[in-house]
């Protein structure tokens, strides 16, 4: 199972130790950024008034209101319903956004039949342009006391807040008119108030100027001219600034390849023969297999559940004639979709490190067999356990369990409490069996020690940098929840997990004999250097518009930018790939056996996706001038799917299929290898056709309606359920089943055979050992 011995060579030497240091003062200045803008998110969050009062002083609602409010948005998983500010799922509106335009027009016309005696629509062209110019002044003026924690609201603004709970209340009456949630989901007089408190808190945040700024609170977000919220100077002029960053990180980086022609995933110095050879795996590694086959079902599960959601897009009112939102509404369908990709992924990437990390060991302890079933049960606990949870606490049969047990309602982070703690000691506990496994006694090439201290240390972050998902509860200010919530979304996804997968793929190579150490230690630093460069500071490109001031805006901008630089290096190894599939040894010219071929293909997809998702839609969404009209939309859908499953679904794939070469040997593979085959193009082709026949021109369309009529009616179901969206939402439809049917399909059948044949296997030897 080991890399054979090879001629030490000065490529085998130390590097440089600059290299180390560079990653570290990278660090230290990303991680000094990200908590000072952390810290402002305290000090500079929009407040919440202790009360709320109407123009003779009388109490509209309180604070208390507002914070339960949240709650009942929380638990009714709304969230996976709408957004606030832009964050959030796209089937519903934006409810802050809803709020604010209704508030708009609603105090408008209170203006109108003060001033005019009249309604706003018989009003002449210039008597309307007047009352508007004056409902912007009205609502952009803040009114809020800090001494005394009360927020005065005017007679206009007062009407207007007082026709909200009757609209929220006919919203959730209607499962055609609100994308498929429950019928009735919030009839409680008490909720329905809280709930009311909270999004007119947060379309009061959206609009109201901060003291001593032209602005609001989440930087003139979202985008409603009727109400005064236009663009901010700071949105265009640092997306400028970013551009001119990023042609600049480009070109430097490009200026290095160039001179140090060594860097590139590929040893050409060296004879190229793979060393670690399939059909010899160990007890403990087969003991992983089963995880793969939860991993080919998780990702069948999520792409069904994902099917079901984009019908709720095109068709809310019913799923084929049948009301599927009584069993299975379109919140939880949304949960579900985003818990299953995670998952699923996840539960790759830990058994993947297992099994490579048994490769790097001299021989297999005791433990690690029973090891891997006890944490198997942990991960089927968590997994199952969250989801269960997550059906229950939307359907309201948890009582004050809610949050702990069910559903706690925040994006990406559903699974209640109990889970996420389970959760994280289950990764510490993966994180030891890693440890106990690479000890230095116990490596097989004691010259690999340095990859493995990189590979150790990404793993440990794994565990480490999920923990501020426990930092918050259903009652914090929206805008330091949200601050949190994208420690977890980018900085442990588009950050650690990514850092952790290059060291996991720089492994494979090493153990492939496809590279040699140093070869893959300067991909890894170089990695690291460059994705945390852009990738620490640059998670702030995410709080644009949620409460943060313009010093985040700046900052992020300028820095988020240079995460597409190294993004734009995958074009430089793909060659090298295509060139290693096909199996010829650069030095002796001669025919090599590839046995790992569609673990080859499914890189060669990553590194597509990479670029295209992260990179190309990544780039797109990172400037604030372009955030401003499209976050909420359909092109982060777009950015999102070929980012999350292009990229991170691709390599857990190709880990699997990693594992299942393997552990099967030569007479058996043909038998999985053409699932395998078709699993390849399925995946692919549909999430191709995915992003370019539905998601990529649904956010182009939305986008042009922002600009043309305001973020509010790009997210209404006037929109969404116009003639041209629905025929878009449609032609989705070919690419789910091809994506379904050609790619999840089969990899559940090679999986299964795969496992299958590995008992057999077993079998057999036991027999023949007998």
């Amino acid at each position: 199972m080991s890399v054979a011995a090879q001629p030490l060579t000065e490529d085998d030497g130390p590097l440089s130790v600059w290299w180390l240091r560079t990653i570290l003062i990278v660090m230290v200045l990303g991680f000094a950024g990200l908590l000072a803008i952390t810290q402002k998110a305290y000090t500079n969050a929009p407040p919440i008034p202790a009360q709320v009062v109407d123009a003779q002083g009388a109490t509209l609602f309180t604070g208390a209101d507002i914070s339960d409010g949240q709650a009942v948005f929380l638990k009714y998983g709304l969230m996976a319903n709408g957004s606030i500010w832009g964050h959030g799922a796209y089937l519903g509106p934006d409810y802050s956004a809803a709020a604010l335009h209704r508030m708009g027009q609603d105090a408008a016309n209170a203006i109108a039949l003060q001033q005019y005696q009249k309604p706003m629509t018989e009003l002449s062209l210039s008597q309307q342009a007047a009352v508007r110019a004056e409902t912007a002044v009205t609502l952009k003026t803040n009114r809020y006391d800090a001494a005394s924690g009360t927020l005065q609201l005017t007679a206009a603004e007062t009407a207007a807040y007082r026709q909200q709970i009757p609209y929220w209340t006919d919203y959730f009456r209607h499962p055609e008119r609100n994308a498929g949630l429950k019928k009735g989901l919030i009839e409680d007089p008490i909720e329905l108030h809280q709930f009311t408190a909270f999004v007119t808190w947060a379309a009061w945040v959206s609009v109201a100027n901060r003291p001593g700024e032209n602005y609001s609170y989440t930087n003139n977000f979202p985008y409603d001219p009727s109400v005064g919220n236009l663009p901010t100077g700071d949105a265009v002029f640092w997306s400028a600034m970013s551009l001119i960053v990023l042609l600049v990180g480009i070109a430097a980086v490009l200026l290095a390849f160039g001179k140090f022609d060594y860097l590139g995933w590929i040893s050409h110095d060296k004879h190229v023969h793979p060393q670690v050879l399939p059909g010899r795996s160990s007890a403990g590694q087969n003991a992983l297999l089963k995880f793969f086959v939860v991993v080919a079902l998780l990702f069948l599960a999520q792409t069904l559940v994902g099917g079901a959601v984009a019908h709720y897009r095109a068709d809310p009112g019913s799923f084929y004639g049948f009301q599927l939102e009584t069993i299975f509404p379109s919140n939880l369908m949304r949960t579900w979709h985003l818990q299953l990709a995670i998952f699923w992924i996840a539960t790759a990437y830990v058994a993947a490190a297992l099994f490579l990390a048994r490769t790097l060991s001299k021989e297999e302890p005791g433990w690690f067999a029973w090891g891997a079933h006890t944490l198997f049960a942990a991960f089927v606990l968590v997994i199952g356990g969250s989801l269960l949870g997550e059906w229950l606490g939307i359907s309201q049969l948890l009582g004050q369990w809610w949050f702990w047990v069910g559903n706690q309602g925040w994006e990406y982070l559903e699974l209640g409490r109990i889970w996420q703690y389970l959760l994280v000691i289950a990764l510490f506990g993966w994180f030891v069996m890693l440890w106990r496994l690479l000890r230095t006694e116990t490596l097989v090439e004691p010259s690999a020690k340095p990859l493995v201290k990189m590979f150790m240390l990404a793993a440990l972050a794994i565990p480490v940098f999920y923990i501020p998902a426990l930092f918050f509860g259903a009652k914090t200010n929206f805008t330091v929840v949200d601050t949190w919530r994208f420690w977890i979304v980018h900085l442990w996804v588009e950050g650690f997990f990514e850092f952790f997968a290059t060291t996991v793929v720089a492994l494979t190579f090493y153990q492939l004999g496809l590279t040699r150490r140093n070869v893959a230690l300067r991909v890894i630093y170089l990695d690291a250097i460059l994705y945390f460069g852009g990738g620490l500071i640059g998670t702030g490109h995410h709080w644009y518009f949620t409460g943060h001031t313009s010093f985040n805006m700046a900052l992020a901008a300028m820095i988020s930018v240079l995460e597409v630089v190294p993004l734009t290096l995958l074009t430089l190894d793909a060659w090298d790939f295509v060139r290693t599939t096909k199996g010829e040894c650069d030095i002796c010219n001669k025919r090599v056996t590839v046995p790992h071929k569609w673990t080859f293909y499914f890189l060669m997809a990553v590194g597509f996706w990479n670029f295209v998702g992260a990179g190309v839609f990544g780039f797109l969404v990172n400037l604030p001038i372009v955030s401003y009209y499209e976050v909420g939309t359909q092109i982060t859908a777009t950015h999102a799917h070929s980012a999350l499953m292009g990229v991170f679904g691709m390599l857990a794939i190709a880990l699997m299929v990693f594992v299942l070469r393997q552990t099967t040997d030569e007479a058996h593979w043909p038998g999985i290898e053409k699932y395998i085959k078709v699993a390849f193009w399925g995946t692919n082709v549909g999430l191709a056709m995915m992003i370019l026949m539905s998601l990529f021109p649904s956010g182009v369309f939305q986008f042009w309606d922002v600009i043309q009529h305001g973020y509010w009616h790009a997210r209404s179901l006037e929109f969404i359920g116009s003639e041209r969206a629905l025929i878009i939402e449609w032609l989705r439809l070919p690419g789910d089943l091809v994506f379904i049917f050609l790619g999840a399909v089969p990899l559940v059948i090679a999986s299964i055979k795969g496992y299958l044949g590995m008992r057999t296997a077993n079998k057999e030897m036991a027999v023949v050992g007998a």
